[in-house]
């Protein structure tokens, strides 16, 4: 079995959700006594917010860096961001590491395409929503239209994340509101929503959208799973 590195703690609330489905996916494979083979590496998320608000990408990217290649040098087979936002630095982590990032919006591109859908609808924070690291790699590697909510709508989604999510609070109110969103976008012809955040996961499931939902953190991991297996 491969060890995968996971670069996590954005949230921990998040980072526990891919810790549970990866070893429950291994143990599916390999029996009931099989877990995964696990290095982590958990940030303070509290220091991780406080530059992205700053906009100071240059040390978040320095960070990640650095996360990365510790967890290559402890043994590291493949690394996973269990964080859609810190994706941003990505390319750096694939320039400077030796061993394969697995790339959250591959395997979500892959699901929304392999079900001939062409226009999503994308919820995530502000930086996820509002910046095109995520949209072009959507766009350019799976040929899809993706549209966001509005203004007023991006800066609720936003907040509820890191005003709730993050600290695990799931509240009634805030999941009406990611409801309304997605009645919105897909009034807006978006065939599907992107959970493009790790931890709305914990807030909405199927039965809350008009249109289908792909979790990124189900999809991140399920991919992570067949990596170890390989």
């Amino acid at each position: 079995m491969k060890t995968l590195g996971l670069i996590g703690g954005m949230s921990w609330e998040s980072t526990a959700e891919y810790y549970r489905l990866i070893n429950q996916g291994v143990r599916d494979a390999n029996g009931p006594m099989a877990s995964a083979q696990l290095l982590v590496w958990s940030f303070n998320f509290a220091d991780i917010a406080a530059l992205q608000t700053a906009g100071d990408w240059d040390t978040l990217t320095a960070l990640m860096v650095g996360a990365a290649l510790k967890l290559e040098a402890a043994g590291a087979d493949a690394l996973m961001i269990c964080t859609n936002t810190m994706h941003k630095c990505a390319p750096a982590i694939e320039a400077k590491a030796a061993i394969r990032l697995i790339h959250i919006a591959d395997p979500t591109g892959a699901a929304i395409a392999d079900k001939g859908l062409t226009r999503v609808g994308l919820l995530g924070t502000r930086f996820t929503m509002e910046q095109d690291f995520y949209t072009r790699r959507l766009a350019e590697r799976f040929g899809l239209d993706v549209v966001v909510p509005d203004e007023p709508d991006r800066a609720l989604v936003h907040a509820i994340i890191y005003d709730e999510l993050v600290a695990g609070r799931i509240e009634p109110n805030s999941r009406e509101t990611y409801r309304g969103v997605m009645q919105r976008m897909a009034d807006r012809g978006a065939q599907a929503i992107v959970l493009g955040c790790t931890e709305i996961m914990l807030l909405v499931g199927a039965g809350d959208s008009p249109v289908p939902l792909f979790d990124t953190t189900a999809l991140h991991a399920q991919a992570g799973i067949a990596l170890a297996l390989s």
